[in-house]
């Protein structure tokens, strides 16, 4: 069994070993038991149920509420050879039926979802009939009502485990204190399951914290200093833009990058940076995730994250090669005091929470019990500017109604082209010979995307069968949608907008079932994260990567000897050390000489008379080990 793990290893992933906690994992997952791995970023969660779930036979179902890290991880393991499909908001329930169909009788691997599919009717009814080999819950940090990223749809998981009762479970998250842990075990119902934690020390990660009020000239001095690649978080999408302008003014070359960005231009962006023809990514906190480029040496935050999970994982994007990074905290009094004030602000008041919801009814004409899983474009500040309300405030109040599960709002959404014929090739050819004018687009498609059309969804580019066919690309769409109003193909035309998406049958928004008590302890435990960011930011007292590991419930006495702390500590040492040698000598020169004046004293013992030294020497007599006697000279006193 190892053998064949070691191969799929080698063959689909390009890797020759596993790493330690790793293998662990797989192994466990292998035999059968329930598992849960905490594993920090970059430490390869991916692979531990890729390789499990290629291993065995049958599909593995992949739970991420990460629409952009479902699409990556699929195209990167179709391009591995792996017959990979997720289903999330924004697609047709005509692609959805299909693509469901495909993973029961086709032979897919993964089928990755998003949690709210899980209690719908047209999964559940496939999902009994699928082989499932393993179920994989990736983030699983959100399923705790004590983390910082809770969804409730987490919760409908352990549900779905009834139809495959001796199907194991695999969770995995990168950072979960003891309490969340406890919390992932339970609502999984995990039976004698095994975990694994990874330290959460990163020995090549040097964190620092700069109280600073120009952040700029300070950056600009670090990215000076620190030759490689870098990412740069700020808070707002304008400060991406601002601030990359700024760098590239002073030859340091930059690029923003931010959620609000068409697809097409962040991926330019992306790509750019990854084969380092662009040195910084200014960007958002939407940058980073599922990114491997493992030889980021410096992370400098100008802004405060909310929490410090928030603040491990991002700053853990740098030096996952292993070698010297940086994580650099740029922070004044100011930015402290916002921190708190925003956490206050994350919960609003129940009455504005109804209004929202309301004003999305209202913007888009739903009626009462009407519209489950209904997905639509959706523009926040021309949402805000037609019902008079304030853009962050409101932001905040769409993340509690996701938070409940009533909403999903993502920002950063992108969907590709996607085509699918919906009749047989012999009717498909009778369509050709019938519409002369269809029958060389018809061509074209299968030359350019094969006889896949017929079984499942395939990305297409219409710009490239325009150019393949010699014609504009909007008379090519204008075909397409003809054989789509022909019912002979399904076309989805890409989507590139914010989508927002209704997880539940409209409600009365008078009638919202909120949870009181949970919206309670959320907003206290937001609160209380908010404090533990400002503390480690404050704080000298310890190692800074001591301070993490025990956040997340981890004892250790190991300091890391990299962090400023560390490094403000051993500084301090040395010059104590060097202080008592000194002194210490003085003492020697006196009882071997008798009477010196101060200068003649450094004379004797070879050093400089400076400041410094000549502190100390005033030390010795503050202390009565030494007195001065006439002419300001110095001598040893007995008792010393």
């Amino acid at each position: 069994m190892t053998h064949d793990l070691q191969h799929i290893l080698k063959k689909v992933f390009g890797f020759d070993d596993f790493r330690p906690v790793q293998k662990e994992v797989i192994d466990s997952v292998m035999s059968g038991t329930d598992t849960l791995s905490i594993l920090p970023t970059g430490g390869g969660k991916s692979l531990c149920y890729q390789v499990p779930g290629l291993a065995k036979d049958g599909i593995c179902l992949v739970i991420s509420p990460l629409i952009a890290l479902m699409k990556d991880q699929v195209d990167n393991l179709k391009a591995r050879g792996v017959k990979a499909v997720a289903i999330y908001s924004g697609m047709s329930f005509r692609e959805i039926d299909t693509t469901l169909d495909n993973c029961i009788y086709g032979d897919y691997k993964f089928l990755y979802v998003s949690p709210e599919r899980l209690k719908t009717e047209i999964f559940i009814e496939r999902f009994k009939q699928m082989k499932i080999n393993l179920i994989a819950v990736d983030e699983a940090h959100c399923i705790s009502q004590w983390g910082y990223d809770f969804r409730p749809s987490y919760l409908e998981i352990a549900q779905i485990r009834v139809f495959h009762p001796k199907v194991n479970v695999l969770a995995l998250t990168a950072s979960a204190t003891p309490e969340v842990c406890a919390d992932i075990v339970e609502k999984l119902e995990m039976n004698r399951h095994q975990e694994f934690h990874q330290s959460f020390s990163r020995k090549n990660l040097s964190y620092s914290v700069r109280i600073v009020e120009n952040k700029l000239e300070k950056g600009t001095e670090i990215l000076n200093r620190i030759p490689g690649t870098a990412i740069w978080y700020v808070r707002n999408r304008q400060g991406t833009h601002q601030l990359a302008k700024a760098l590239n003014q002073m030859g340091i070359s930059a690029a923003p990058y931010h959620a609000g960005m068409s697809s097409s231009d962040r991926s330019a962006k992306q790509e750019a940076w990854k084969h380092n023809q662009v040195r910084v990514m200014v960007s958002t906190n939407a940058f980073g995730m599922g990114i491997d480029k493992p030889d980021v040496r410096v992370v400098i935050h100008s802004d405060l994250p909310e929490n410090l999970e928030n603040y491990y994982q991002e700053a853990g994007r740098a030096g996952r090669d292993g070698k010297k990074a940086y994580a650099v905290l740029l922070a004044n009094e100011q930015d402290f005091e916002q921190v708190l004030d925003r956490a206050a602000l994350v919960y609003p008041p129940i009455e504005f929470l109804r209004r929202v919801y309301q004003c999305l009814a209202n913007y888009f004409q739903l009626a009462v019990g009407t519209n489950l899983l209904s997905s639509f474009d959706f523009d926040l500040s021309e949402f805000c500017h037609t019902y008079q309300m304030p853009v962050l405030d409101t932001f905040y109040a769409l993340k509690v109604l996701e938070e409940d599960g009533f909403v999903e709002f993502n920002e950063s959404f992108f969907a590709p082209s996607r085509a699918h014929f919906l009749v047989d090739p012999k009717r498909l050819y009778e369509i050709q010979v019938q519409y002369s004018k269809l029958d060389p687009v018809i061509k074209m498609m299968l030359r350019t995307y094969g006889g896949n059309l017929f079984s499942e969804y395939i990305k297409i580019q219409e710009s490239k069968l325009a150019k393949s066919l010699e014609m504009k690309e909007s008379d090519l769409i204008k075909s397409l949608q003809q054989l789509a109003k022909m019912e002979v193909l399904d076309y989805d035309q890409r989507k590139d907008t914010p989508q927002l998406t209704f997880l539940t049958q409209r409600y009365d928004a008078a009638k919202l079932p909120f949870n009181f008590q949970r919206i309670k302890l959320r907003k206290e435990l937001t609160l209380n994260k908010a404090k533990s960011m400002v503390e480690y930011a404050h704080q000298t007292r310890i190692c800074r990567s001591q301070f993490i590991q025990e956040y997340f419930g981890e004892k250790t006495d190991q300091e890391c000897g990299i962090c400023d702390v560390c490094l403000e500590k051993k500084k301090t040492d040395q010059a104590e050390v060097t202080e008592q040698s000194l002194k210490k000598k003085i003492l020697e020169t006196l009882a071997q000489f008798g009477e010196l004046g101060e200068y003649e004293v450094f004379e004797k013992i070879n050093k400089p008379a400076s400041a410094t030294h000549l502190k100390w020497l005033r030390k010795l007599a503050d202390e009565a080990k030494i007195s001065m006697v006439k002419d300001g000279r110095y001598k040893i006193n007995s008792h010393g």
